[in-house]
Parts: C-alpha cells; sequence; structure tokens
C-alpha cells in the first residue's frame, strides 16, 4: 500500500488527532526468525483492516528468515516495509525503531506469531483518533478471552491487569497486552525507556495515567501461538514489569517531572 505525505495535528483542547494524509495507521509488527509463519499472519492484516495503513516490519538482522520469507513473496513483499532495527537486539529495541519509523498519526503494535486478532486494528485506530492515547484490546474485561497461555503467564497478567485497573484506574484491565494502538505524538512524547522485554504496553500505559491523559480499552481474543517458539521470557523481565506496574500509581505529573522520574529516554 502506498503512503502519502502526511501532516499531522492534536487538537489543543480536544487531544483528537487528525490524519490529512493517505496513512491513517502504521501497523509495528517485531519479529524475530519467524520464516514462513509470518506470512498467514501478514495475509489476515491485510484482509482485516480497512483504514489506509502501512505495514512495518521489524527485524534485528538482514538475514532473519523472516526478511527472506516476504521479500521471496512479492504479492507480500508490496505492501510491507521490513526493517532492520539497529537500536539493539530484544522486542522492546525493534518496538522503539519501528515506532520511529512510523509515517502515521496512530501506531498499532501487535505481534508476528498470530496471537493478537487483526479485526479489531481498525476499531482501535477510531478510539485514538476520537481522542484516547492509548487504546488497548483487552484480553480481561467482559468479551474478552486469553486461550492457551501457560498458568503463571496467564495469572500473572490477569492480576497485574485487573489490580491495575481497579486501583491505579489506568483506564485497562489489560495494560501487560502488547496489542495497542497510541498516539503516536503521545509515544513521542513521553518516550520509551524500556529496552529489553515487551514491557512498552504496560510503561506507556503507566505514563499515561500519571499524566492523566485517556486509555481506552476493547475485548479482544487472544490465542496461543501455534507454531515456532515463543520469545516471551516472564522470570527474566518480572523486574521491568514491576518497575511500570508501581508507577502507575501516585499522583499527577507534568511531563518534565515525569521524565526526571523515568529517565528520561528517547522514543
Amino acid at each position: 500500500m502506498a503512503v502519502e505525505e502526511q501532516d499531522t495535528a492534536t487538537a489543543a483542547n480536544s487531544g483528537r488527532v487528525f490524519s490529512t494524509g493517505a496513512c491513517r495507521v502504521s501497523i509495528v509488527i517485531p519479529a524475530y526468525e519467524e520464516g514462513t509463519a509470518v506470512l498467514a499472519v501478514l495475509s489476515r492484516l491485510e484482509e482485516s483492516v480497512s483504514v489506509p495503513h502501512e505495514v512495518i516490519v521489524v527485524v534485528d538482522t538482514v538475514d532473519d528468515r523472516t526478511a527472506f520469507a516476504i521479500r521471496a513473496h512479492p504479492e507480500i513483499a508490496g505492501t510491507v516495509r521490513v526493517v532492520v532495527n539497529d537500536y539493539g537486539h530484544g522486542p522492546a529495541n525493534a518496538i522503539r525503531y519501528g515506532i520511529d519509523q512510523a509515517s502515521a498519526a496512530v501506531v498499532v503494535v501487535t505481534m508476528a506469531d498470530g496471537s493478537d486478532d487483526p479485526r479489531l486494528i481498525d476499531d482501535l485506530v477510531r478510539l485514538v483518533e476520537r481522542g484516547v492515547v492509548i487504546a488497548a484490546a483487552s484480553r480481561y474485561m467482559p468479551g474478552g478471552q486469553l486461550v492457551g497461555a501457560p498458568f503463571l503467564k496467564r495469572t500473572l497478567s490477569r492480576i497485574a491487569g485487573r489490580s491495575l485497573h481497579a486501583l491505579a484506574r489506568v483506564g485497562t484491565r489489560d495494560a501487560t497486552n502488547s496489542f495497542k494502538a497510541y498516539a503516536t505524538g503521545f509515544v513521542r512524547e513521553v518516550g520509551i525507556d524500556s529496552r529489553h522485554g515487551f514491557e512498552i504496553g504496560l510503561e506507556l500505559t503507566a505514563k499515561a495515567r500519571r499524566l492523566r491523559r485517556p486509555v481506552a480499552e476493547l475485548p479482544t481474543i487472544w490465542l496461543e501461538r501455534q507454531l515456532g517458539e515463543s520469545r516471551f521470557h516472564l522470570v527474566a523481565w518480572i523486574p521491568s514489569y514491576l518497575r511500570w506496574y508501581f508507577l502507575a500509581f501516585g499522583p499527577k505529573l507534568d511531563l518534565e517531572t515525569l521524565r526526571r522520574k523515568t529517565g528520561g529516554a528517547s522514543s
């Protein structure tokens, strides 16, 4: 899909995002050695997303099998931009790099393993365009479901999500889910400090809460991947998740104070 130059603006009072160009959403997909399995995911994406969009697949190396698989299929390669992350290895750096390549006023982060439901993307984009800075795909709100996840991962993410919703009032019951839409300007304003795992979704949700920016959610059904190997390393990433979990609690901060508190890394 061709992407034209666009101008974006945020209404000073409403916070709504407006895109005047052809592309309304940049879909960022971090991928690591997915090989041909990524082709079905990309095909479902093109079938499901109707708003004008670009797809950015982020790999860590030029010889990643994901990139080879996409380039070997011209009917898919013509609609997808494959970029090589030079921020460092790992999903957090891949997501940061992909967001920095985004041309649209809204960016959606979704996974390359087929776990996320791409049919939700249009509605997530429209929520951000209406004025929220984050629209979360929620597995734990009524109508949502998590299918096939390991017990520990499922239990911890559910406890974290529901407690943050009830106690910190973050606006979603599923703050840890990576499948979210963001106002691109908001992400670039607050920056991304995560450097290792998939905790970016939690980080940005916590930052939105401390700045008292609006967050909304829609139900989704998440399926455990059927092919390939999961890159989710729960035990190793728990300290990072806890950092952002506790940040979500507390009084409203201004942007400068938030940056000082979190380290001030740029996105």
